[in-house]
């Protein structure tokens, strides 16, 4: 509305004008709730006149630099109020029925300013388990101080004077927005936009690599991880010692848990007893926050050469929802006594077949309809606790790779389809990848004609039109049968000829000794004699490392010098020798010497006697010992 001043002179004439010499009522103009607002607010003048002898005013009201407003009303609202409206105004009233007139009103001035808008921030941008903070900011010129009103999900919260909230649980997460309200007055901000604010229990999240299932002598690494989180983390490693759905699981920490303080805790070699059930748990020092306990993983570990195979029917390790699957404990023997076990990840503990999942007959298992709950690890285990190696089943919905239960061997021929729980037929074109690299495209099916130990690998399917892809299966290389069956050969090969040089250079030896013994006689004294000075030399030689014997009353010393080469590679073709020089030196009286003068005559020739042993030494294969033994005879003059 446009108001127009009117010159204080013109007042003071319609009163004398009118017979009122007394001076005009005082008027007041007031503002409610404040005279400076935001756009789309409330406001309202009041001209109030103090006189108590007029019952009834009729209103004037102007506004700086616009026409003069009349109107019978006390009070002027704007609603909502606009930037327009802003200015400078006063008042003041004329007596209804009368002359008489009021004093103008003091001057207001309506500042009218654009409404602001509040904004939330999170700190920090990512949740990172410890805490987060969502910040109500709000910009207005004139406003000193805010009261904020939080609200989730549309709905209100609280209201606080605290700019910021501080959240930790995870029933924290959802959407929020504010606005403030200004403290000591009306003023008020636009609502903000809504922010959506994830908040989680930070939790460890364990997986295995390459693989779950192994054979005795595999590697093996736990990898633990804190999703969405930052570095700082260290890490603890427990084996699960009881598994329950009705009250906690017991954990075990394992002894030499610091190992896995990288996340990653690695057997080199896994082992029968590494089998079992895995969790981890994550601490951060800075903050002294614990994580829970991480998803169990189950590790399996068989020996290598079972007895008894666990017979997937269809034989594919990926399955449909809603089919039957067929398994059954094969023994080469005898399959009785044997039941279909399993572990999975849905229900976190050990199961018989005979339950809610399937029934048994015999060694066999039958699941009449396959549910995703039902992807896990199966096995077949005796009354006395043996074990098949494992087998991972995988019940997806959709698209699933068929790809084979067991370990493929070397050299042998591997081939994969990807198919459709929903075409006819099932078998789809579509992209073959391994370990998340395209190694086929657009094909029907996959070949390797030889498949070597580098093919291991994840593999999955995936069809390019539909979007949709295969869960991953690992797929394993075992060495080929023949390599094994020719390298026991080469070993059994190797130990005979041992086993049989060794006898021909023990008939040497006694066919040789033989003939030294015989070439020369003595007296039972002698031997006596010797027997004695015998049992003297083996004491003589555990103290002074030299053997001592005397036949008859000729003294021989044995000199042994044992060369043992530890230092030198220990290669499997050309190990390290050992190699022992004996040295024996006969002497005699001159009486001996003429008595056995005629005896000698035959053998003086034979200064030297040689023989070599080989023998079989721990220090690798292709090592061997080399005695050499060279006797003399002397007579002194």
């Amino acid at each position: 509305m446009e108001l127009s001043p009117l010159p204080l002179v013109l007042l003071l004439i319609s009163n004398i004008h009118s017979g009122h010499t007394e001076d005009p009522p005082k008027t007041s103009l007031t503002v409610e709730p404040q005279s400076s607002v935001f756009t789309g607010d409330s406001v309202t003048l009041r001209c109030d006149i103090y006189n108590d002898g007029v019952t009834s005013w009729r209103y004037y009201w102007y506004k700086k630099g616009s026409t003069r407003v009349f109107t019978e009303l006390q009070e002027l609202t704007f609603r909502p109020v606009s930037e327009s409206n802003a200015g400078k105004y006063f008042c003041y009233g004329s007596e209804k029925g009368g002359s008489r007139r009021s004093h103008y009103s003091n001057e207001v001035t309506l500042t009218v300013s654009e409404r602001p808008k509040a904004k939330v921030s999170i700190k920090p941008d990512q949740h990172g388990g410890d805490s987060v903070t969502l910040r109500c900011d709000i910009y207005a010129e004139g406003v000193t101080s805010w009261r904020y009103y939080w609200f989730k999900g549309g709905l209100f919260m609280v209201s606080t004077e605290l700019q910021e909230l501080t959240f930790r649980s995870v029933s924290d997460a959802g959407k929020y927005s504010c606005y403030g309200s200004e403290k000591g007055g009306s003023r008020r901000s636009h609502s903000s936009n809504e922010v959506t604010l994830t908040v989680s229990d930070p939790r460890a999240v364990l997986s295995v690599s390459p693989q779950k299932w192994l054979t005795e002598g595999d590697p093996v690494t736990l990898i633990c991880e804190v999703k969405g989180s930052s570095t700082g983390w260290t890490f603890s490693w427990f084996t699960v010692t009881k598994v329950s759905s009705v009250v906690k699981d017991h954990y075990k920490l394992l002894s030499d848990s610091s190992r896995g303080s990288g996340g990653k805790y690695t057997v080199s070699s896994a082992a029968v007893n590494h089998t079992g059930v895995y969790v981890c748990k994550a601490e951060r020092e800075e903050t002294s926050y614990k994580t829970w306990y991480s998803n169990k993983q189950l590790l399996w570990v068989t020996g290598v050469s079972p007895r008894v195979s666990l017979i997937i029917s269809p034989s594919r390790s990926q399955h449909f929802t809603y089919d039957s699957l067929s398994l059954s404990c094969e023994d080469q023997s005898n399959s009785d006594g044997w039941t279909v076990r399993r572990y999975t990840d849905f229900w976190g503990r050990l199961e018989d077949c005979p339950s809610l999942w399937g029934s048994q007959t015999g060694s066999t298992c039958k699941i009449r309809s396959t549910m995703p709950s039902h992807t896990g690890v199966y096995w077949c285990q005796s009354e006395s606790g043996e074990k098949s190696p494992p087998v991972n089943i995988t019940v997806h919905f959709g698209v699933i790779l068929e790809s084979p239960v067991h370990p493929v061997t070397e050299r042998d021929t591997l081939t994969l389809h990807c198919l459709d729980q929903f075409s006819t037929p099932s078998i789809l074109r579509a992209d073959f990848y391994k370990d998340e690299s395209l190694i086929q495209s657009q094909t029907t099916e996959m070949i390797i004609s030889t498949v070597s130990k580098s093919h291991e690998g994840f593999y999955y399917c995936k069809h390019p039109e539909k979007k949709r892809e295969s869960p991953k299966s690992w797929i394993s290389v075992r060495a080929s049968r023949s390599d094994g069956l020719k390298q026991a050969v080469i070993i059994g090969v190797t130990a005979g000829l041992t086993v049989v040089f060794l006898i021909i250079v023990f008939f040497v030896l006694l066919w040789r000794y033989r003939n030294n013994k015989g070439g020369r006689s003595e007296s039972p004294s002698a031997v006596g004699q010797q027997q004695n000075i015998n049992q003297k030399s083996e004491q003589n030689q555990s103290e002074a490392g030299y053997k001592t014997l005397l036949s008859g009353t000729a003294h021989v010393y044995d000199t042994v010098d044992v060369t043992n080469n530890k230092d030198r590679s220990t290669d499997a073709v050309s190990g390290p020798t050992e190699i022992t020089y004996a040295e024996i030196e006969m002497k005699s009286t001159n009486k001996q010497k003429k008595k056995k003068e005629k005896k000698v005559k035959n053998t003086e020739s034979c200064d030297g006697l040689y023989s070599e042993l080989k023998l079989e030494t721990d220090q690798g294969a292709g090592s061997s010992g080399v005695t050499y033994a060279e006797v003399k005879k002397t007579y002194p003059e």
